[in-house]
Order: C-alpha cells, then structure tokens, then sequence
C-alpha cells in the first residue's frame, strides 16, 4: 500500500435499503469522499452503505464497513475493512466514533441514532433527504455539495 495517503475517515450513514436517486447520492457521496483522499465508514451493509462504498471503490478508495453482526461475510462487496461487532444498532456508536465527519443520506431511526450520537459528541454533519432536526443538520442537494460542506466545517 506504498503511496496511499489517507486524509481522514468521513462516516456514511443511511438507510439499509434505498433505490433510484438515493443510491444515485450515496454513490456521488462516495466516490466524491475518495477523490478528496478520505477513507469511508459505514455499517457496511446494503442500502446507502453499499451504495457510498460502490462510489468510492470506483475512485479508488478505501472502505470500512462496522458490522452489526458477527459475520465477516455480511459485509456489502465493496468493503475493504470489515469489523464484525455482534453488537446489533450499537454499533451506530463505532461508526460515529470513528469518522472524522459523517453524511446522512435518507435514512429511518437507526440513521437518526446516529445524526443524534453525532451532535451531542460534536462531529461535523451534513445531510440530505434526511432528518433535519429543527436545523441542526445542515442540508446538501447533492454529494458533491455535501461532502464540500464537511470540507469546509474540517477547515480542509
């Protein structure tokens, strides 16, 4: 792995299972966290997790997927890193805990778990189509707006 220097880590988080222009987001979300020389964490299932995965392995990026289960092979394909938990939605915690900044795409209560352990530990958070929470999580259109966005909150 000569020459591969990693910026950071930026968190995706989303639903477990999406289509249509909510993959088509989580894919520019990912392959635009590669470009910018970040290594993405996830849950490392399917939904928008395997969708941002996709777009940063695209680009030639890295990839760690925090699982839920205990199953190394639950882990989406486009999962470089897996970390089986056996920790079921606690894991939401790892994830957060070990990004840099997190994007929200979509997303139910597991992803509103995690936009809330965000805040209240101060990671930098963007998001879109997803829980606005009266403000506190400041809205993208699109990936590459989102992940400019979490640029510019890290000062890089």
């Amino acid at each position: 792995m000569e020459g591969i220097r990693i910026k950071g880590q930026i968190g995706v988080v989303g639903g477990g299972e999406c289509h249509g222009e909510i993959y088509e987001i989580a894919r520019e979300v990912g392959g635009e966290i590669a470009r910018r020389g970040f290594s993405l964490v996830c849950g490392g299932l399917g939904g928008v997790m395997e969708a941002a995965c996709r777009g940063a392995k695209e680009e030639s990026g890295i990839t760690v997927g925090i699982l839920p289960t205990s199953n190394k092979r639950d882990a989406n394909p486009y999962v470089d890193i897996v970390i089986p938990t056996g920790l079921g939605h606690a894991r939401n915690i790892l994830v957060v805990h070990a990004s840099d900044a997190i994007v929200a795409i979509d997303g139910g209560e597991g992803t509103l778990s995690e936009i809330a352990i965000a805040l209240k530990v101060g990671k930098p958070i963007v998001g879109i189509k997803t829980w606005e929470l009266g403000g506190r999580v400041p809205m993208a259109k699109g990936g590459r707006e989102a992940v400019a966005m979490l640029m510019g909150m890290l000062k890089l």
